[in-house]
C-alpha cells in the first residue's frame, strides 16, 4: 500500500470525519464538494471535530492543528482529484447522483487511482461499470463517531483486484480502524446487518405498546450488558434517518408496521423537533439522558 493522497468526496457528517481522520493520522487529503458554500459548512464541521479529539483521545491542540494543515478543499473535481491515490465517495444515498459522480470521476482521475465507496445501502456492483475501472473499485464503510467507533468494512465485488482489496485493508489499518474485510457483497455489510433487525425489532415492541422505550433499552443493557440499548442508538442514528428508513420500508413490503413507525416518528418526534442526540432531544434528553444515569440498570 502506497498511498499518500487521499480525496474525500462529500463534505458531509461522515465525509467530514473520514476526512479529518484521515489527515490526523498523516496523509495529505482533499475535501471535494460541488460548491464553496459546502466546504465552508464542512471546514466549520471539521473545526468542531478538533475537541472531540482531544477529549476522546488524548491528542494535543499541536495535533489536532497539525491534521487541518494537512488538509485542502476544492470544488473543481479535477483539480481535486489531480494527485489521488485514492478517492472516497461519500456522496448522497442517490443512484442517479452516484452514477454521474463516478462517470466525471472516472474520466477525470488519473489511471492510478483507487475508487472507495462509503454507501450503506447501495452495492458497489450498481456503480462498478459507471467508473470506468470496475478492478479498482470497491466499498469502504466507515462507522459515525469514526475516531471512537473505528470500525472499517472492506467490501468487495465480483470484479474487484485482490491486490487493490488488501491495500485498502491496508490503509484502512493505517489510518487507526479496525479492518473488517468482506469477501461477499452484502447490503448493510456486517454491522448494518446485525444492527438494523435490531432496530427495527424495538421500533415494533414500542408501536405495539409491548413496553416503553425505557423499558426497551434496559432490558437489552441488563441482559448483554451493551452499553446503550436500540432507541439510545437511534438517538445518535438520528430521528429523521430513522424516519425515512422506515417509510422506506413501509413503502417497499406494505408492512403497516414499518408504516405506524415511520407515523410515529414524525408525529412524537419530528414535528416536535426532537431528532435525537445532535438536537438536544430524541427518545432521551441530552446531556444527561435516563439511560446513562446510575440507578438506570437497577432495580
Amino acid at each position: 500500500m502506497n498511498y499518500k493522497n487521499i480525496t474525500v468526496a462529500g463534505s458531509g457528517v461522515l465525509g467530514s470525519q473520514i476526512a479529518y481522520q484521515t489527515a490526523f493520522k498523516g496523509f495529505q487529503v482533499t475535501v471535494y464538494d460541488i460548491n464553496d458554500e459546502a466546504l465552508e459548512r464542512a471546514k466549520e464541521r471539521i473545526s468542531q471535530l478538533k475537541p472531540h479529539y482531544q477529549a476522546d483521545l488524548g491528542a494535543t491542540q499541536e495535533e489536532v492543528e497539525a491534521a487541518y494543515g494537512r488538509m485542502s478543499f476544492s470544488s473543481d473535481l479535477s483539480q481535486a482529484v489531480a494527485d489521488a491515490d485514492l478517492v472516497i465517495e461519500a456522496i448522497p444515498e442517490v443512484v442517479s447522483i452516484k452514477n454521474d459522480f463516478y462517470a466525471n470521476l472516472g474520466k477525470t482521475a488519473p489511471e492510478k487511482t483507487i475508487f472507495a465507496t462509503n454507501s450503506s445501502t447501495l452495492l458497489p456492483s450498481q456503480f462498478a461499470e459507471a467508473t470506468g475501472r470496475p478492478e479498482k473499485f470497491l466499498a469502504l464503510h466507515f462507522a459515525n463517531e469514526i475516531w471512537k467507533n473505528n470500525t472499517a468494512e472492506i467490501m468487495k465485488h465480483p470484479g474487484t483486484d485482490m491486490g487493490v482489496f488488501q491495500d485498502v485493508v491496508e490503509f484502512a489499518k493505517a489510518i487507526g480502524m479496525v479492518a473488517l474485510p468482506l469477501h461477499k457483497e452484502q447490503p448493510g455489510y456486517i454491522l448494518n446487518s446485525l444492527l438494523v433487525p435490531l432496530l427495527d425489532a424495538a421500533q415494533r415492541l414500542l408501536i405495539k405498546e409491548v413496553a416503553d422505550v425505557e423499558t426497551i433499552d434496559k432490558t437489552w443493557m441488563v441482559a448483554t450488558g451493551a452499553p446503550m440499548g436500540p432507541f439510545a442508538i437511534l438517538d445518535v442514528v438520528g430521528i429523521n434517518t430513522a424516519y425515512n428508513i422506515g417509510r422506506a420500508k413501509a413503502e417497499a413490503t406494505g408492512d403497516e408496521e414499518f408504516q405506524k413507525i415511520a407515523d410515529l416518528l414524525k408525529s412524537e418526534y419530528i414535528d416536535k423537533g426532537k431528532l435525537g442526540r445532535a438536537t438536544g432531544e430524541g427518545f432521551y434528553k441530552y446531556p444527561n439522558p435516563s439511560f446513562a444515569q446510575p440507578d438506570f440498570l437497577k432495580n
